[in-house]
């Protein structure tokens, strides 16, 4: 199967959101939750992506998990990393609770596409503020894409991973996996990269932005992914975009779209001038959506 058919077929059942001037939607990737040991690159941007869920949280927007939100190629247990990053579960669960919680699957928790899983594995949760167990998303279902439809023009949005566009993490993810676990993860400790990710190898990930480009444009098909970790949103090119992740080394980038404009942006630790730290949301591009 062509990387076309793949992705053509992650939309193929895709729900529909509804695409307005009123519509709020914070769109999050690779957030590579792990287990808080040293192999966790969530960790170190854990209080960025807090902060920022909780804005969102707060202003309304539904919020969308576009694939990779938990590291489950490295770390077998989904319970460990619901331990470990309970506070982000538990606002996780406040999403939940009114019904703005969407999430897509991509390679490195491709996991989630199992019926049920959702109910046997995230159904509660131990929230060690009032210790005790609450719920957290037992009927929430995990897409492999996500279409947002404009309720008044003839345009539609498509949100998927993007992993589709990548052979060895689509096709071969178990092979894959496999070799991130019991090899490639023992060879990062001595500076040897994985060849296949293409969030690490730039020239993996340049031909697999080719090919979702080239997807969406010749399908003309508005595309917005996550996987390859490189952030953009160019209104010159308005057909591919990508929210980034959650994963740099001092910020977590992500998209918004409010009143009708999508933009890109970046959270990150700041200074104030009287040299208190607090973190910043700063936009680093946007243009408004034809709805």
């Amino acid at each position: 199967m062509s990387y076309f058919s793949r992705l053509s077929r992650a939309f193929e059942n895709a729900p529909e959101l509804p695409l307005n001037k009123y519509s709020r939607y914070a769109i999050i990737s690779d957030c590579h939750r792990g287990k808080g040991d040293s192999n966790d690159n969530f960790l170190k941007n854990e209080n960025l992506y807090f902060t920022a869920l909780t804005h969102y949280y707060e202003h309304g927007f539904t919020y969308i998990e576009l694939g990779d939100g938990d590291e489950l190629w490295e770390n077998r247990k989904m319970s460990q990393i619901i331990e470990i990053h309970n506070n982000v579960f538990w606002l996780l669960s406040l999403f939940y609770r009114q019904n703005r919680l969407y999430m897509v699957y991509g390679n490195h928790d491709m996991e989630k596409k199992k019926r049920g899983y959702s109910n046997s594995v995230c159904s509660s949760f131990f929230c060690t503020d009032t210790q005790c167990n609450q719920t957290l998303f037992p009927k929430l279902s995990f897409y492999e894409g996500i279409i947002l439809k404009s309720t008044c023009y003839d345009y539609q949005l498509y949100l998927t991973h993007g992993h589709q566009a990548d052979f060895f993490n689509s096709t071969l993810w178990k092979f894959n996996r496999f070799l991130v676990r019991y090899v490639w993860r023992t060879l990062e400790h001595f500076g040897m990269l994985d060849p296949t990710s293409a969030a690490k190898n730039y020239t993996h990930k340049d031909r697999i932005e080719q090919r979702l480009g080239d997807y969406a444009q010749r399908t003309q098909r508005p595309l917005v992914t996550g996987h390859t970790h490189r952030p953009r949103l160019d209104a010159s090119a308005p057909y591919y975009m990508n929210t980034g992740s959650c994963v740099h080394p001092r910020c977590i980038t992500c998209m918004e779209i409010e009143k009708g404009i999508i933009t890109l942006v970046k959270w990150t630790l700041s200074v104030k001038k009287d040299r208190t730290l607090y973190v910043a949301r700063e936009v680093l591009s946007q243009f408004p959506l034809p709805i």
